[in-house]
């Protein structure tokens, strides 16, 4: 965990996290504040890894290239999850596994029926 929290760092994906975060929450009261921080979320770098995997699968069978720009993403973001602030880490693991079947598919030879 340490390893991916250094790479988050060093790639700057923190900074853009805490960005995703920041609200201004004017005209709130001290308890709605702390009601809202309460509130799980999802991480912003979880759902972009689900959607670029829903892409690899897709793509992936025909361009190589999807499925591994999409596993090493999701291996430098999967250190931004934090079990306090966020919901799951489900998006990265479905994200990641769509990605591998793509990768798969493309090492096989198995082709969509409806790209081709």
């Amino acid at each position: 965990m340490k390893f991916f929290n250094e790479e988050s760092d060093f790639f700057g994906l923190t900074k853009l996290k805490e960005r995703f975060y920041s609200s201004d929450h004017d005209g709130l009261s001290e308890a709605d504040r702390e009601y809202i921080n309460r509130i799980k979320g999802q991480n912003p770098f979880g759902i972009i890894s689900m959607f670029i995997g829903g892409v690899s699968f897709a793509f992936g069978p025909i361009y190589v290239a999807f499925p591994i720009i999409t596993i090493i993403f999701c291996f430098l973001t999967c250190g931004t999850f934090d079990r306090e602030k966020e919901d799951n880490p489900w998006t990265f693991i479905i994200g990641f596994c769509l990605a591998l079947i793509g990768l798969f598919m493309y090492l096989r030879g198995v082709v969509h029926e409806l790209i081709v």
